[in-house]
């Protein structure tokens, strides 16, 4: 990771001092909606849950604190998830 840009792991609290990403950890890339370039940690998700994607509750999405930015995996890109839309 030396040399890249550090992205921030979704789900971190606002006031940890390493939000980002660890090494020994697998994680999927946000891509899209309020959750942008974001990381998931999937490390102990099995394939059939990475396979179906996440509703992630959001602040910033387009209902406003508390509702969920829904994301899909990307198919035959297994380590991005696209945006399909916010639900409150």
């Amino acid at each position: 990771m030396t040399g890249l840009p550090r992205r921030r792991v979704y789900g971190s609290d606002h006031d940890d001092p390493d939000p980002y990403e660890r090494p020994g950890r697998e994680y999927v890339e946000l891509v899209g909606g309020a959750l942008d370039g974001q990381l998931v940690d999937v490390t102990r998700w099995t394939p059939a849950e990475r396979a179906i994607g996440a509703m992630l509750i959001t602040n910033d999405g387009a209902y406003g604190a508390g509702d969920r930015a829904e994301y899909e995996a990307r198919p035959g890109e297994p380590g991005r998830w696209d945006w399909v839309g916010d639900v409150p």
